[in-house]
């Protein structure tokens, strides 16, 4: 009988959404592209979310049990235009503090290139250590067999104590860091994540922050069937990725913050987009 596991490379634990488990009908979505600059009228959030799903899916707001989690449309300060998305993520205690937006519905298979830029606003001095900001996953890759769904994917997380890098964990790699450009703090910041998506080590991996690159570096960034299937049968589990592989899930705020630190913070102007 297969048991739970929890994979060993997985720097931080995250839980998905309650749907995770369901398998969806996304076709590929190449030549795709999503814009949203958090517009609303009279400082609405629910306006992010209308009944044809043209803007965002979902919100993740996982409250410590110390705090409660904010998530709301915020006036002034705005990178351009009247709106931009506030987050304030209380410090974690026993329960992972989250709290960020999500646009599913997409799918973006391997060989494809992912291009995701938004600007940021952190308004804090404090260590921003393992904080994270943008996830990418796949949910419905996972052996649906095995519990514990745990999203395998890409996230941009804090390193150094403020030094943005791409953290590997939930796809069994490491984190590649960086530590020439620090993330200024109480001000905007421009942060433009590409790949081209790869199970092996021909995929790429690029990161600018204010238009200056930061990270340039070829390597795995999708989930390995091999990979995979090798961790968990060290652990006495048949476990089987679920192909085509593909990512159907965009998430962006403080998508986790373990640090022992609120964190408020304000984004604006997000552009996702899958091209061939």
């Amino acid at each position: 009988m297969k048991k739970l596991i929890l994979i060993g490379f997985v720097l931080i634990s995250t839980s998905c959404s309650k749907d995770d488990n369901v398998t969806p009908t996304i076709e590929n979505s190449v030549d795709y592209l999503f814009e949203d600059g958090f517009e609303t009228t009279g400082n609405d959030l629910l306006e992010l979310f209308p009944n044809d799903e043209s803007r965002w899916s979902n919100l993740q707001q996982v409250d410590p049990d110390s705090g409660e989690n904010e998530i709301d449309i915020e006036s002034t300060i705005t990178y351009e235009g009247n709106n931009s998305l506030r987050i304030y993520a209380e410090a974690s205690d026993n329960t992972l503090s989250k709290a960020d937006i999500e646009k599913s519905g997409f799918s973006a298979p391997e060989g494809s290139t992912v291009s995701i830029s938004a600007n940021f606003y952190i308004a804090s001095l404090e260590n921003l250590e393992n904080l994270l900001l943008i996830d990418l996953e796949c949910c419905s890759c996972w052996d649906p067999t095995v519990p514990n769904n745990q999203c395998p994917g890409i996230r941009l997380m804090m390193k150094d104590n403020d030094h943005l890098s791409i953290e590997r964990g939930k796809i069994l790699s490491s984190t590649i860091v960086q530590s020439n450009v620090a993330f200024p703090r109480n001000e905007w910041v421009n942060v433009v994540w590409e790949m081209k998506l790869s199970q092996d080590d021909v995929g790429i991996n690029k990161l600018l922050i204010n238009n200056q690159e930061v990270i340039s570096e070829n390597g795995i960034n999708m989930p390995n069937v091999s990979l995979f299937e090798t961790e968990f049968a060290n652990n006495g589990i048949d476990f089987e990725l679920l192909e085509p592989l593909f990512y159907e899930r965009f998430q962006i705020g403080a998508t986790a913050n373990p640090t022992e630190f609120g964190i408020e913070l304000f984004v604006d102007d997000v552009k996702f987009e899958i091209t061939e």
